[in-house]
């Protein structure tokens, strides 16, 4: 059986309009052990300006390796969604972000089908998001890097959804990345049944909380949500989750996904007290 980490995607800053090197010492001062950054392609204003968390490809990922170090934190995966559905976007991307991991010290990255084009057909989507997981899953296999596959989308918002991707391409390389706000939020099939389902291919996990106001609103409305509330404040019956993934076969980090720096202190303390 696998051990339970802490940790907490890098989203956690966003709305502090702070850089990502003070997201990562505010991550370990709190006690997070991983962080998970979101990483883009070429250069864009507010990052460059260090107004926000995300981090380029262009820059080097071995850096962002050090300064994990100084601050003894470790990478749990990277936040690399891009949409399956559009291989022109996607697989360069995918690539790019499984070499960066590598260097970086990320074992996985995270993705799902995205948004798909208004004009395809389901058949047209299954066909392309194969293009992508093979292109991308040969890339991983060479790199040992696992891509994390999530309920977030249009096809992957049901548990035989989530499925029918993740067996498109058999590769040792590709694995769930479970985020249990978004299947609660999705309505379609009980969270911790899907869970039980998917322990075994599991490779990271989104801890990622929904508050009961949004419940109320969105279950069954929406296929996903950025973030959530303070793990612990919210719907999501934690303990049954941990059961679940103390399970796994595999170490698995829960990614904390809050959307502010006093969530992810609320979460810290709710979460390492149970684990």
């Amino acid at each position: 059986m696998g051990k339970i980490f802490l940790g907490v995607n890098m989203e956690f800053v966003r709305h502090h309009d702070k850089p990502f090197a003070w997201g990562v010492e505010k991550a370990a001062e709190i006690g997070y052990e991983y962080i998970e950054p979101m990483v883009h392609l070429g250069r864009e204003l507010l990052s460059e300006a260090r107004y926000f968390h995300s981090v380029s490809m262009y820059d080097d990922p071995r850096g962002v390796k050090e300064l994990c170090d100084k601050h003894k934190i470790k990478l749990s995966g990277l936040s690399s969604h891009t949409p399956l559905c559009k291989p022109e976007i996607s697989v360069e991307y995918l690539k790019a972000a499984i070499r960066w991991a590598s260097d970086a010290g990320a074992p996985v990255v995270n993705t799902d089908e995205g948004p798909k084009p208004k004009w395809t057909s389901k058949e047209m989507d299954y066909t392309l998001m194969t293009y992508t997981l093979t292109e991308a899953s040969k890339v991983a296999e060479r790199y040992g890097i696992k891509i994390g596959l999530e309920p977030h989308q249009q096809y992957s918002k049901s548990l035989k959804g989530l499925d029918s991707i993740y067996e498109l391409v058999k590769s040792p390389a590709i694995g769930i990345n479970y985020d249990t706000g978004n299947s609660y939020l999705a309505g379609t099939d009980d969270t911790y049944d899907w869970l039980d389902h998917v322990v075994g291919r599991l490779v990271h996990l989104h801890a990622k909380d929904i508050s009961f106001a949004q419940s109320g609103e969105e279950r069954g409305k929406v296929s996903g949500t950025p973030v959530g509330c303070a793990c612990g404040d919210g719907v999501v019956d934690w303990k049954r989750v941990i059961n679940s993934v103390k399970k796994c076969p595999n170490d698995i980090v829960f990614s904390v996904e809050c959307g502010n720096v006093p969530d992810a202190i609320r979460s810290f303390e709710y979460l390492s007290k149970l684990i």
